[in-house]
């Protein structure tokens, strides 16, 4: 994993000592600082929070056909070239 250190914002946090234990262990296996390993660590936790593709889809679809074209337009999806060659033609 490749993880480019611009912009970095100094944080505190508290951890218990099981944890900081476990942090410390896990990042002297890899040979990396805490720092680092604690960055890896919440990567990964917001990368399992996103949505999935699937989700993604799923959340589009229950928007389409619920907004009207400002002309009233409902055929959008099966004209668009038509529509896209009037606007910008």
């Amino acid at each position: 994993m490749l993880c480019l250190h611009f912009g970095m914002i100094r944080t505190q946090i508290q951890l218990t000592e099981h944890q900081a234990r476990r942090l410390r262990a896990r990042a002297h296996e890899r040979g990396v600082s805490l720092a680092e390993i604690i960055r890896r660590c919440v990567e990964q936790g917001l990368a399992e929070e996103a949505p999935g593709r699937g989700a993604l889809y799923d959340r589009a679809a229950r928007v389409v056909g619920r907004f009207s074209d400002r002309r009233g337009a409902r055929d959008i999806s099966g004209k668009h070239d038509r529509y896209l060659d009037e606007a910008y033609g």
